[in-house]
Parts: C-alpha cells; sequence; structure tokens
C-alpha cells in the first residue's frame, strides 16, 4: 500500500514539474525573443532569423534608447509617477484600512464605510464623469491627475484590513492597559506584523503606476507629459511619423524598427523585474507565516 503511494506521489510530483515547466518556458519564450532581437542586427530582424539567441550580436539599439529624449523623459515620467504614487497609496491604504479592520463597537459607522468603499469597487461612475471631475480640479497635464484619482486602491484595503482582523487581540489589548492609543498600536504593534501584506500591496501599487498607459493618455495633453507606458503605446501600436526627426532617420540606418521597439521594451520590463527578484523573499516568508499559523 506504501508502495503504491510513494509510486503515484512520485509520478503526480513527475507531471506537476513537467506542467510547471512547460508554462514556465511559455511565460518567458516572449522576453527571451524580445531580448534576442534587440541584441541582433537589422538585417537578421527583419530576414526573421531571430528566435532565442541574438544573431548578428551588437548593441547598437540599446545606443539609440540611450539618446532617444522622448523616451528618456518618459521614463522619468514614471519614476516620478511611481515616486508620488506609492507613498500615496501605501499611507491611505493603512489609513482607511485600521479603522475598517476595528469592532463595531469601536467605530460605528464601519458598516457604512465598508460597503462605501466595497461599491466603489464593483460600480464606477464612468468614463467621462471620471474625465470632468479630473479636468473641474485642475489636475490634467501634470502628474497628480496620474496620482490622485486612485490614491486609495480598495482591493489593498480589504486586502490589509484582513490581515488586521487576523492580528490576536491580545496584543491590542495589552498595548490598550500599558496606556497605548490607536495610533501607537497601528505603527509599532499593526504595522510590524504586517510586514508580508504591506509588501504585496506595495508590489500591487508600483506594477499598477509603472505598467498604466491608458490614463497617461486621456489625462496628459502634451506628449512630452507622457509616462513610459504611454509613450510606448504610441510607437509600437500607433507610431507618429510626424515625431521622427533627421537624427532618427540616420539612427534607424543602422539599427530596425524591431530591435528598437524590443530594446524600448526590455528597458521599461527592467525596474519591475528589479523590484521584485528583492521582494520575492517577503512573499515566501508570508507563505510560511500563513502555513504555520494555519
Amino acid at each position: 500500500m506504501r508502495l503504491n503511494k510513494s509510486r503515484g506521489y512520485t509520478a503526480f510530483l513527475i507531471l506537476n514539474y513537467i506542467i510547471l515547466s512547460i508554462m514556465a518556458i511559455l511565460c518567458i519564450f516572449p522576453m527571451i525573443h524580445v531580448a534576442a532581437l534587440s541584441l541582433s542586427s537589422s538585417t537578421a530582424a527583419s530576414s526573421g532569423r531571430v528566435v532565442l539567441l541574438p544573431v548578428e550580436f551588437n548593441v547598437k539599439s540599446y545606443a539609440y534608447v540611450i539618446k532617444n529624449n522622448e523616451f528618456m523623459r518618459a521614463f522619468g515620467v514614471s519614476l516620478m509617477r511611481v515616486a508620488l504614487g506609492l507613498p500615496v497609496n501605501i499611507l491611505m491604504t493603512i489609513l482607511v484600512a485600521y479603522p475598517l479592520s476595528r469592532k463595531k463597537s469601536q467605530f460605528r459607522a464601519k458598516t457604512f464605510f465598508s460597503w462605501f468603499f466595497l461599491i466603489t469597487m464593483l460600480f464606477s461612475g464612468g468614463l467621462i464623469p471620471w474625465y470632468m471631475v479630473i479636468k473641474e480640479t485642475g489636475l490634467l497635464d501634470s502628474v497628480w491627475a496620474l496620482v490622485i484619482p486612485g490614491a486609495v486602491p480598495v482591493f489593498s484595503v480589504i486586502l490589509l484590513m484582513n490581515h488586521f482582523r487576523d492580528i490576536p487581540g491580545a496584543l491590542e489589548e495589552a498595548a490598550y492597559m500599558d496606556g497605548a492609543g490607536h495610533w501607537t498600536i497601528l505603527w509599532k504593534i499593526f504595522l510590524p506584523l504586517s510586514t508580508p501584506t504591506l509588501v504585496t500591496i506595495t508590489l500591487f501599487s508600483l506594477i499598477g503606476h509603472w505598467n498604466s498607459w491608458f490614463d497617461g493618455l486621456i489625462l496628459m495633453n502634451s506628449p512630452k507629459n507622457y509616462p513610459l507606458q504611454s509613450y510606448m503605446q504610441t510607437i509600437i501600436i500607433s507610431v507618429d511619423l510626424n515625431r521622427i526627426t533627421q537624427r532618427d532617420l540616420d539612427l534607424l540606418k543602422l539599427v530596425n524598427e524591431k530591435t528598437t521597439k524590443s530594446a524600448q521594451i526590455l528597458v521599461a520590463m527592467i525596474p519591475i523585474i528589479c523590484v521584485y527578484t528583492f521582494l520575492q523573499k517577503y512573499f515566501t516568508t508570508g507563505l510560511v507565516l500563513g502555513g504555520i499559523k494555519g
């Protein structure tokens, strides 16, 4: 019986490894292809000879990207958006999640505000009212138009609120007996115990700001204020030939449109890949803590 179970379990593991390996290859294949294109010559890319390895290796596409002032300007706008939007999202999430995690005897309006935020996640006022509100508040064509409308991410609030609820009440009661108030309990007890959840919502916010492109196209009147993904959309999907300068034409003689687009896509991916690499250990810690608690 044990032998059968052992063989079945081994077969199950082998099947899992095969399926997960295939899925990983399917996910990473486009990234490797894009990287190979960006490091290949223009003739190799045009002839379709590039698959997984660079053909006629060169880095001229990256030289083109570095010298592209519009790309670097859009990169800077995205960095500014993340630098402003990420702290705002985290702060607002904490300040909203804590009172909603309290008992009804501690916060009588808890039910009302819980439904208030939940409804905003399920139903939207519409694109036109959203745009009109931002316009009437004078935020158009500024980086704050990309930050303030999404200052309170409701999904992150729900995640953090549920984590706060799972923190043992004995810790809070002991803090109350020692004379601590809500601010002390929040900043010195709840937040230090919520590191995995905070890292999770930080990553959600970071990816959301960095990858967002639609709001940049709508809320920015001037292409000079486009964040990186909005700029990438204009060059990859709807190329504006009027924006190509003589310098660009000279550089395009040495590189190919495919290679330059691939280089810009890869450069745009690097910050997210680096951040996820450093934050991955906190996800692992969160899974271990959750397993111990369960």
